[in-house]
């Protein structure tokens, strides 16, 4: 069997483009040739060494497209097919998975986390995690993923055309969140504490009013979105959200959620968790992106490739309020 390039986080710290045998094919399971990757923020906390249920070595990435190598049993891919990889493994008999939300399975492995991922030249994954990305480039069909955190915390909220919506964090899951709330006809702000990011944000939604933490305008929302990953801005982002609104949160951080309970039931706030994505949330990018409503330019800000990157994610770690997104091409 021929050997691959891998890279490889060997502890925190350290990098290392090695190489290991290519997979072999599974029952059930599709080989993809990985060309694109992005590089998330929970790949920066692994190379941190912040991310704290992850076994070292690990090969990270789970922002995934690439070209499949053999088609799948049911038909729906053919080799030579541009694929998005859902990179949820999921158990498929929890209740969660029974109950069709297989996003929050009880028994859920992600690839690049819990197993290990796509910053590699080939991948073995379930044929029922690859979906086609017809119409796509490449490079648009790394960011499928992140642009589905957002988008499935969005259709959580079931936000109303014309309604207000605040976006707290204007990080890549933030940028998502607000751009589908202002798909889906919301008013969208955007607060940040770094002046850097909102700048970005202004690129990628030039229709969105942003904010800088400590000088926003008083007022309440419809629809509040935390994406801050701070457990303080997370307590405190129930101030903003108005009566009869709701408050989603996309972060998940260590720590305890605080409300004043009087606060919360007089605006009879309805309280949404977030977590991961669904199909439906996947194919709701992929279509949004094919009718030009995503704006892949200025979400894609960095680039490197694979024998670079692990000269360069470590400089990104370091320096994230000047970039959205990182792509490794393969």
């Amino acid at each position: 069997m021929t050997a691959m390039k891998a890279l490889l986080c060997v502890e925190p710290g350290t990098l290392q483009l090695t190489e290991r045998p290519r997979p072999e094919a599974k029952p059930g399971h599709v080989r993809v040739r990985i060309g694109h990757i992005g590089i998330c923020g929970t790949d920066y906390h692994i190379y941190g060494g912040h991310q704290p249920f992850l076994a070292y070595p690990r090969v990270m990435g789970h922002e995934l497209s690439g070209r499949a190598l053999d088609a799948s049993v049911d038909g729906r891919i053919r080799e030579g097919d541009l694929v998005v990889i859902n990179p949820y493994l999921t158990c498929g008999t929890c209740r969660a998975c029974a109950n069709g939300k297989p996003n929050c399975c009880e028994n859920i492995a992600v690839l690049g986390v819990h197993t290990d991922g796509g910053m590699c030249e080939e991948i073995v994954v379930p044929e029922g995690n690859l979906y086609p990305a017809d119409g796509l480039s490449e490079k648009a069909a790394a960011m499928v993923e992140f642009l589905a955190i957002g988008a499935h915390g969005v259709a959580r909220a079931r936000i109303r055309p014309g309604s207000t919506a605040l976006v707290v964090g204007a990080g890549p899951i933030g940028l998502g969140a607000a751009l589908f709330a202002a798909i889906d006809g919301a008013k969208v702000t955007l607060r940040d504490t770094s002046a850097d990011r909102l700048e970005l944000a202004r690129k990628v939604l030039p229709d969105a009013t942003v904010e800088l933490v400590g000088q926003e305008t008083p007022g309440a929302y419809d629809t509040v979105f935390d994406a801050t990953g701070n457990i303080h801005a997370m307590n405190a982002g129930l101030n903003w959200v108005g009566h009869g609104g709701a408050y989603v949160l996309l972060s998940v951080v260590k720590g305890d959620l605080a409300f004043a309970d009087p606060e919360f039931h007089k605006r009879e706030t309805t309280l949404f968790a977030s977590r991961n994505a669904l199909k439906s949330d996947f194919e709701h990018v992929m279509a949004c992106m094919r009718d030009g409503r995503v704006p892949v330019d200025a979400l894609a800000t960095h680039e490197t490739s694979l024998e670079d990157a692990a000269k360069n994610l470590p400089l990104w770690a370091n320096d994230r309020g000047t970039l959205v997104k990182a792509i490794i091409h393969v």
